[in-house]
């Protein structure tokens, strides 16, 4: 009988069928021996139970021992052999008398064994007769199978007992091994990777050898859809696991037992899974195998994080070029490290790394990443990896060195049109603790750059807390003013604490830059449901064109005339599409996508679907030209309502759909994804019910309306009460709509809400 329960989890294994069903075929001609070696962690247990399930012989006996660290002699082969249940009807008939030698070693089973013979004088001869005594007991049990796994650790005796089985294995028997193995073993000599002996038997056995690989990302993402329950796991999900646990399918049951940070489907992909004990033990352990210098290596890779090549690691390690490639070949075969592509080596998985970098003594760290920024300024290939740098600088206590190369490198990212990556950088620079001057100039780059980043609310407060220090003279403290209250305008749906800030930047602005201040004014002079009386706004715009024939720089005045043309278009003023032919052909893509978007919502929430068009196309020209996901997600946004409001709609809800769960962070975006959902669930679904909450949605997170949201969501809502009977539930959806439009007077924007809020009020 097996006295190994059967699991509970009788398919294929993932990943693993076809290598299954290799060694099952072979494993049927006795006698058998299959060596499965592999990663600690890779299923090697999980492999040999699903092996013994599907190649047990009914009534025939499985011995399953496991070696371990200290152990007695022959301790492993006396545990499965003394195991309650594994040899049912012991003891076969007619015993021979040597196997009488195994009543000390065997005690639970003394009273079935013959007599014990004289104990030898010569402890060698004593030993032999135990092994040979081992050797007839196991080949009187008949299709007997014997698992021995964790070959590596096997104590002497062990290992000898099972040279002599493999000698002249009993002819019915089935021998399975396993060992850690960080590569494909190599059997033929003494000491090879996971096998303390070398691996020889007589030409009739049937000897099959297989090294288990760690999964693929895509059979990763299998496993963790079955531990989790589900059908499937998103792909991007299913490759961060992989990533996390290099595909071992132990550590990925662990880090999903101890919860996920980022589940699947979530945006963050920064979150970091606990650290498992097992994968912390695995790494200590092999740590201390290895000698001194490799250590030094290890401790090097650890803290560099990246792969690295022998001339990075040495430089690190403090170690010439021989002791670097020495320390290296035994970090290899302990499988502490890998090779990886272009001569250089890294962690098997991001949570070994973790485990090694743990395990770097805390006092050594700074020195480490001194090391580690003045090494890739030397041996790096170009161009250099400015982050990384700063990274290595700031972890060693080098705050304003880290802020200069963040610096760099937020120049290097904007300069190339990657607006969320200088951002990030400049904002990095920023928490370092850069030098006053130095913390001045970045903050007026990241102001400048983050306009087009989707940066998050981390940036408008590093800004005001550099004009808390007062340390700007007025043109930057201005500028700098300015495009805070932009990033609220647009970004952190902040409206009238945004406008606020701006026209507080315009008396900094005037003493400086006439064209700075017209452009403030011409901002803070486009309209919004939930901002300024339209009055107001068309004051400010009156001062910014006062102001225009004094402005001299072609950008900033480009910008008054954008926002100019933007403002009359958003208040409905005819004039708008003369303005517009106003334009300036020099506006830089940026400019261009930002008006065109502009003037094709505006275009579209008036009735204007064939001009809302023209924009979007000019838009979206300007966009493919200028890497701004800000930019990026207000002209698909932008697109997505002109879609709906011109009936093109085939496709349009799962695009919609897209665009709401992409744009949370920005919530005039996030609002007009949410409308244009709600909208198309009621009209092309009837999902009224669904389709109210989404609107209902859509009007609480909508910050500065420009004449869309609100208007249509509370119009939509309205007409779904009134199809039910619920005049006064109309009522109140409308209300709020209304009181924005009567304190603004932007009745223009009221075409689609005034024809329910009427029919609402008079039904009730």
């Amino acid at each position: 009988m097996n006295a190994e329960p059967t699991p509970s989890t009788p398919d294929p294994l993932i990943g693993r069928s076809v290598l299954l069903d290799d060694v099952r075929s072979t494993f049927h001609h006795r006698p058998a021996v299959a060596v499965i070696t592999g990663e600690q962690g890779v299923g090697k247990t999980r492999f040999v139970r699903e092996l013994l399930r599907r190649t047990m012989t009914p009534g025939a006996p499985t011995l399953l021992a496991r070696c371990r660290t200290p152990a007695a002699p022959f301790a492993p082969i006396a545990d499965a052999l003394s195991r309650p249940g594994a040899l049912e009807g012991f003891p076969p008939a007619n015993l021979p008398p040597v196997t009488g030698a195994l009543r000390g070693l065997l005690p639970d089973l003394a009273a079935h064994l013959p007599p014990a013979p004289p104990r030898l004088c010569e402890p060698r001869a004593e030993h032999h007769r135990v092994l040979r005594a081992l050797h007839t007991l196991t080949a009187s049990l008949g299709d007997a199978v014997l698992v021995v796994e964790d070959l590596h650790r096997a104590d002497p005796g062990t290992r000898d007992f099972l040279r002599t089985l493999l000698a002249d294995p009993p002819p019915r028997l089935g021998l399975v091994l396993t060992a850690l193995g960080h590569t494909v073993p190599h059997t033929d000599t003494e000491s090879a990777d996971g096998l303390p002996f070398p691996l020889r038997t007589p030409s009739h056995v049937t000897l099959v050898e297989r090294h288990l690989l760690p999964l693929s990302a895509p059979e990763t993402g299998a496993l963790a859809a079955e531990l989790l329950g589900t059908q499937t796991v998103p792909e991007e999900f299913a490759d961060r696991l992989h990533r996390w646990t290099g595909g071992l399918p132990q550590v990925l049951g662990e880090v999903l037992v101890r919860g996920v940070p980022t589940e699947p489907g979530a945006e963050r992909t920064d979150a970091r899974p606990p650290l498992p004990a097992s994968v912390r033990r695995a790494v200590v352990e092999r740590l201390r195998a290895l000698p001194p210098t490799a250590r030094r290596v290890v401790a090097a890779a650890a803290v560099l994080r990246t792969p690295a090549n022998v001339e990075l690691l040495g430089a690190v390690a403090e170690l010439d070029e021989q002791e670097t490639r020495r320390a290296l070949a035994a970090a290899l075969r302990h499988g502490v490290v890998r090779a990886a592509e272009g001569g250089s080596y890294a962690f098997p998985y991001d949570l070994a790394h973790r485990a090694a970098y743990e395990a770097v003594a805390e006092p050594e760290r700074p020195v480490l990443h001194l090391r580690a920024a003045r090494a890739l300024a030397r041996y790096a290939a170009r161009p250099l990896p400015l982050a990384r740098m700063a990274e290595h600088y700031r972890r060693a206590g080098r705050g304003e060195q880290a802020a200069r190369y963040l610096e760099v490198a937020g120049d290097r990212a904007a300069d190339g049109g990657d607006a969320g990556t200088g951002a990030a950088h400049y904002l990095e620079a920023l928490r370092c603790g850069p030098s006053p001057v130095a913390r001045d100039r970045v903050a007026l780059k990241l102001a400048r750059v983050a306009l087009n980043a989707r940066p998050g609310p981390e940036v408008p407060a590093a800004l005001r807390q550099v004009l808390d220090h007062r340390s700007l003279d007025p043109g930057r403290s201005g500028e700098i003013r300015l495009l805070l209250g932009l990033l609220l305008r647009n970004q952190s749906g902040s409206g009238l604490e945004a406008l606020e800030e701006i026209a507080r930047a315009v008396p900094d602005l005037l003493g400086v830059s006439t064209g700075q201040a017209a452009r403030a004014l011409a901002i803070t002079a486009i309209p919004s449901l939930k901002g300024w009386p339209v009055g107001e706004h068309r004051r400010l715009l009156a001062e910014a064109e006062r102001l225009l024939p004094r402005v001299e720089e072609e950008d900033l005045r480009s910008a008054v005339l954008a926002n100019r043309a933007t403002a009359l278009a958003l208040m409905g003023d005819p004039s708008a599409w003369e303005a517009v032919a106003d334009l300036p052909e020099t506006l830089t893509a940026e400019a261009t996508a930002r008006v065109h978007a502009n003037l094709a919502g505006a275009a579209a929430a008036l009735g204007h679907p064939v001009r809302a068009r023209g924009f979007l196309t000019c838009a979206q020209q300007a966009v493919r030209r200028h890497r701004a996901p800000y930019l990026e997600a207000f002209v698909e946004t932008t697109e997505v309502v002109a879609a709906f409001t011109g009936g093109r709609w085939r496709g349009l809800l799962e695009r919609a759909e897209r665009a709401e769960e992409q744009y949370r962070n920005v919530p005039d975006f996030h609002a007009e994804a949410l409308l244009v959902c709600g909208l198309l669930r009621l009209h092309t679904k009837g999902q009224t019910d669904v389709a109210r909450r989404l609107l209902e949605q859509a009007v609480r997170t909508t910050a500065l309306d420009t004449g869309v949201v609100l208007a249509s969501a509370a119009a939509a809502v309205a007409r779904v009460h009134l199809a039910a009977g619920r005049p006064a539930r109309a009522v109140q959806a409308v209300e709020g709509a209304l009181h924005q439009v009567r304190r603004t007077g932007a009745w223009v924007w009221a075409t689609a809400l005034v024809p329910p809020a009427v029919d609402a009020l008079t039904r009730d």
